[in-house]
């Protein structure tokens, strides 16, 4: 099968590339970042550049899209943009892939837009999200991206496929995130900083798991379905940050910050589906994952090697 990613140079598109790869199928990366790997195909293409699009697209059986603006920083500082890349740029690829016969359009989503479902959970792929209460521009651009979707597949007949992503880390994360921030802060005799008490959650979900889904989602089980993957147990904020203490220095400090507004404060989510449709189920544990990308860290990077993992 021919497939394209886009942001298949980014930190989850690059590992996505690695596991289709794998699994013998060709590969086309969309992006301004030319690939990680050199036996794949590249075209230097905007996902706002329709026309660009179209051309890249052709031949392809199948595209994933996960180029977006992800960082939700980035996301509040810049909300015009991030509609401009999140919203209109998923319309684009859609139209893309309508032009060229694709057979699937799978998106990558994330559990934040059941920021704005009711109720305590575990909160399902048929939740209802309603209108009001998405708290952050980036949930709401990546609802609104799903609807895009969604109505392609009810008007154009457009195959496709959501996938609803838990926090992802691992090799070859961005550095300004979350985790890689508390490891390079205790690895540098920084305090580490925490918005709001640490105790709002994530379902932190190793990469290398999350890639594995996206290949399995490509299966007839994945056909207009939308589907959550999450980690295997919540992990929060604070235990984050003790355990990078414990895995670079255990006499790193911890500080707390205001929280940030519209932050993600986690929900109780189900997996289940992916599970019964795809076989999915997350292997790695958070702090395996977390040992596992420090010792990536000390082979990819000597300056972060730690001191006493």
């Amino acid at each position: 099968m021919k497939v394209s990613v886009t942001g298949g140079s980014g930190f989850i598109g690059s590992h996505v590339v690695d596991y289709l790869v794998a699994d013998g199928h060709e590969v086309v990366v969309i992006d301004t970042r030319a690939p990680h790997r050199p036996d794949v195909g590249f075209y230097d293409v905007d996902v706002t550049d329709l026309t660009k699009l179209v051309k890249a697209t052709a031949g392809s059986d199948a595209v994933f899209h996960l180029a977006a603006v992800a960082n939700v920083n980035d996301a509040h500082a810049d909300p015009v943009g991030t509609m401009e890349v999140n919203v209109v740029g998923t319309s684009r690829v859609c139209e893309a892939a309508r032009r060229n016969g694709v057979e699937r359009v799978i998106l990558a989503s994330t559990v934040w837009v059941y920021t704005a479902a009711s109720g305590d959970g575990p909160l399902r792929e048929d939740t209802p999200l309603s209108s009001i209460g998405s708290a952050h521009v980036y949930t709401a651009s990546k609802i609104a991206a799903e609807l895009v979707v969604t109505s392609f597949g009810e008007l154009y007949g457009l195959p496709y496929t959501i996938l609803r992503y838990g926090i992802p880390f691992g090799p070859r994360m961005r550095k300004e995130l979350a985790i890689p921030q508390f490891l390079h802060r205790a690895r540098s005799g920084e305090k580490i900083t925490i918005h709001g008490d640490g105790l709002q959650f994530r379902n932190y979900i190793y990469v290398e798991d999350l890639a594995e889904a996206h290949v399995l989602a490509l299966g007839e089980a994945g056909t207009d379905q939308i589907f959550n993957l999450e980690g295997p147990a919540p992990v929060s904020i604070r235990h984050a940050a003790e355990l990078a203490c414990e895995l670079i220095d255990p006499l790193a400090e911890i500080e707390f910050t205001p929280a940030r507004p519209g932050d993600y404060a986690g929900r109780v989510i189900s997996v289940d589906k992916a599970d019964r449709l795809l076989g999915w189920v997350p292997q790695t544990s958070f702090d395996d994952g977390m040992r596992r990308y420090v010792e990536w860290l000390a082979d990819e990077d000597p300056i972060e090697q730690p001191s006493s993992a």
